[in-house]
């Protein structure tokens, strides 16, 4: 098998691997949150993986594709992408708004992935490096969703805080401690932080955990 072959046969599968986990994690209910959104079990690793073991250029290839096929799930799924271009929606924006948020948190979000592979020339200890990879990348696409929220979503500040304050009270302070867009910027770190974080930490462990697998490894031509 030629090295092009191995690299597209390989990316295929961490593709299919890393779509089937998303799909399916929707479906688990303790993963979804109450207020919108959700986390998975380390659905984005095979992304970083693919990076680590291709380098950078492949990866935010493979990446870019896992994004269109993330949008294609949204949109078959009758999820947020939908939502964004139907008028009758809660989520409808405008056409030109929906195009910038799908450009944020679709596009730029999943294919910064893959700059997962970031430390394969760097860092020796390939646990190390694929560890590392997964807290770069996975912080960078919650990033990507901080900006998204701060910039389109911070009118929803006021109402998730309201709501969170009646059961937590952390909910009341920020209320008594933020106003405009200090606000709008707190609601969007603490919203995606909600599933960002958690889906950090699992990927991290898991990829120390795959990390041992030997065909998971540095391939060059």
């Amino acid at each position: 098998m030629t090295f092009k072959t191995q690299r597209l046969t390989v990316s295929a599968v961490m593709l299919a691997v890393a779509t089937v986990l998303s799909v399916v994690c929707e479906f688990i209910p303790f993963l979804s949150l109450p207020m919108g959104g959700g986390f998975t079990l380390a659905s984005m690793l095979p992304i970083v993986i693919i990076s680590y073991m291709y380098g950078l250029r492949w990866g935010f290839f493979s990446s870019f594709v896992y994004s269109c096929i993330q949008i294609l799930i949204s949109l078959m799924m009758g999820k947020t992408v939908l939502a964004l271009f139907t008028p009758s929606s809660s989520d409808y924006m405008g056409v030109w708004v929906a195009i910038a948020v799908i450009i944020i948190d679709y596009l730029l979000a999943y294919t910064i992935l893959g700059v997962g592979g970031i430390f394969r020339g760097c860092v020796k200890n390939k646990i190390v490096a694929l560890v590392l990879g997964v807290i770069v990348a996975l912080s960078l696409r919650y990033l990507c969703h901080i900006v998204s929220g701060y910039i389109f979503y911070g009118a929803w500040a006021e109402w998730f805080f309201g709501e969170a304050k009646a059961t937590y009270k952390i909910g009341e302070f920020i209320l008594n401690n933020f106003s405009g867009k200090g606000l709008s910027l707190v609601y969007s770190i603490f919203y995606n932080g909600l599933y960002m974080i958690p889906e950090i930490i699992i990927t991290a462990i898991v990829a120390a955990g795959v990390g041992n697998i030997p065909k998971i490894k540095k391939i060059d031509k």
